[in-house]
């Protein structure tokens, strides 16, 4: 079974721990958007719906990952995320771009289409 296998399938979305935050997010091929998201969080929900309209959009060309921060604190720590909810796109490993907050659809587009 492989790591993707393995993981919790949330919508287009696979949920990952510390243990495959490097597997999945670190080493993909391809951008990796990672939304840092916690159950509790209002802004968070009002995001959902605008990342996964994008996650639909971009199947097979961006991989969407969510990290819940009440459970995933080693990745948390180690990308300083202060706020929820927190996106980050990722490109061979790197951190290329940060947004706290809640953000536009069409902002989001802009940045993604960047880097396909």
């Amino acid at each position: 079974m492989t790591s993707s296998e393995g993981a919790i399938k949330l919508s287009k979305f696979i949920e990952v721990t510390d243990e495959d935050f490097q597997t999945e997010v670190l080493d993909a091929d391809g951008p990796v958007l990672v939304e840092f998201w916690a159950v509790w969080c209002g802004p968070c929900r009002q995001m959902a719906p605008i990342l996964d309209d994008l996650a639909a959009a971009y199947t097979g060309k961006i991989k969407f990952v969510k990290v819940n921060v009440d459970e995933v604190t080693e990745s948390v720590g180690t990308y300083s995320i202060m706020s929820v909810p927190t996106l980050m796109l990722f490109q061979d490993g790197n951190p290329m771009e940060t947004f706290v907050g809640v953000q536009p659809k069409p902002r989001l587009e802009e940045v993604l289409d960047n880097y396909l």
